[in-house]
């Protein structure tokens, strides 16, 4: 549940943009600062998803209120949703699946290290990089193909972000009961 509290940032970022991209963009990224920082005094460990969330947002809160304010409403969806995509992608890449440190939080020291934990994080961080691919994929094509609108790709992205969300939290208990299974 913890991993949804990484992502309340952009969520918020999602509902509010329709009411004006500004306050959508300033919003998430006090949001992404006041959670970091908590989560920060509690555990002493910044997280990848929270640094990354007050870095994007902020930068791209700053970038359109005082150097590009005409930036487009696609551009902002296509900037946020990309960013996501390089944060998860960067967590990957220097093989500490953001999830890992959410999943802590919800384990015992001792199963950090085994080959079972290690691996559902890893493919737990892989659908939030497919569905980040979609959400990015379908931000390009309403910015390059005008048959197809931004609502239509934020919707889409919106579908495509409930899917990862569902299986973070469906996965490991689904592994849990099987485990269980097992062993009686």
């Amino acid at each position: 549940m913890n991993l949804v509290l990484g992502f309340v940032p952009f969520i918020l970022f999602a509902v509010l943009m329709g009411l004006s991209p500004d306050m959508a963009l300033w919003v998430a990224f006090a949001a992404a600062f006041t959670l970091g920082m908590r989560s920060f005094l509690d555990t002493r460990v910044l997280k990848t998803l929270d640094a990354g969330n007050t870095v994007l947002f902020g930068l791209l809160a700053l970038y359109k209120g005082f150097a590009q304010p005409s930036l487009s409403y696609g551009a902002v969806l296509l900037a946020v949703d990309g960013g996501l995509l390089v944060i998860v992608v960067a967590s990957l890449l220097l093989h500490e699946p953001f999830t890992l440190q959410y999943a802590r939080e919800q384990v015992a020291p001792e199963q950090w290290s085994t080959q079972m934990f290690l691996r559902t994080n890893y493919v737990v961080t892989g659908v939030w990089v497919s569905a980040l691919l979609v959400m990015t994929a379908a931000d390009v094509a309403a910015t390059l193909i005008s048959a197809i609108s931004v609502t239509a790709a934020a919707a889409g992205g919106l579908v495509a972000l409930a899917a990862a969300l569902t299986f973070s939290l469906r996965y490991p208990a689904y592994l849990r009961g099987r485990s269980a299974q097992i062993r009686d």
